[in-house]
């Protein structure tokens, strides 16, 4: 088995409406890199970017990735550096699709979700909905897992994870600086007062937790009288 290091290096480009790795994605791929969560698995990666967690996958096993982005310009950044780092993988597919918005059932779904500017006014909205909904997009014990940030509150969304059918756990934790655009949004500060534990303060600096989060579905079967939608969606 490779040696962590050498999992992450990687030699990535990016164009200028691509979103470069960031302190949470760095922190994901740390974490996978020194998991077995992904070796024979069919894995749906949400907003694959410039493929840095795309390429973690391929080289930690994974049996088939379907990688999505919203459009397919910012796919195609993702396809070129997954080409110049892992060759060309019949067993990755491209799709441009929005969040939990497209088809087929996996093994497991990575996703680095927008939380300060996530756009909506909501701010967990992307948070919220996969754990609400990432059942949809898995197999019968499918796993999730994602970074979030202390700002969005960790213990709401293991509570949430746990309401919703999924075993939750931490599986790492960093402390990180806050990122200069946070102080952007005014509004995004007068949140964070209102969440618990959403930072910490040293020598006049704002420290944010980072948590990869881990959730694997327990089995569930209805009773027959449920409300079950139609499949269609999910074929």
């Amino acid at each position: 088995m490779k040696p962590e290091s050498s999992l992450l290096e990687m030699d990535l480009q990016a164009g200028q409406d691509d979103w470069t790795p960031t302190p949470h994605g760095e922190f994901l791929a740390a974490v996978l890199a020194r998991t077995n969560l992904v070796e024979g698995k069919e894995v749906l990666e949400l907003g694959a970017g410039v493929a840095n967690h795309t390429i973690l996958l391929h080289r930690k096993g994974a049996r088939r990735i379907v990688a999505t982005e919203i459009t397919p310009e910012l796919l195609e950044t993702t396809k070129i550096n997954f080409e110049a780092n892992c060759g060309t993988d019949t067993q990755l597919e491209l799709r441009v699709a929005d969040w939990l918005y497209t088809q087929g059932r996996f093994d497991l779904i990575v996703a680095n979700p927008p939380f300060c500017k996530s756009g909506k006014q909501n701010r967990r909205y992307y948070l919220d909905s996969l754990i609400l909904d990432g059942h949809k997009r898995l197999r019968p014990e499918g796993e999730i897992l994602f970074v979030q940030s202390s700002m969005a509150d960790i213990p709401r969304s293991l509570a949430f994870m746990d309401a919703n059918g999924f075993d939750a756990q931490v599986l790492g934790r960093t402390q990180g600086p806050f990122r200069d655009y946070y102080y952007d949004d005014p509004t995004f500060l007068e949140e964070m007062e209102r969440v618990e534990n959403a930072y910490v303060e040293r020598d006049g600096k704002r420290y944010e937790t980072l948590a990869v989060l881990h959730g694997k579905l327990r089995p569930y079967t209805p009773p027959p009288q449920a409300h079950l939608p139609g499949r269609e969606d999910d074929a």
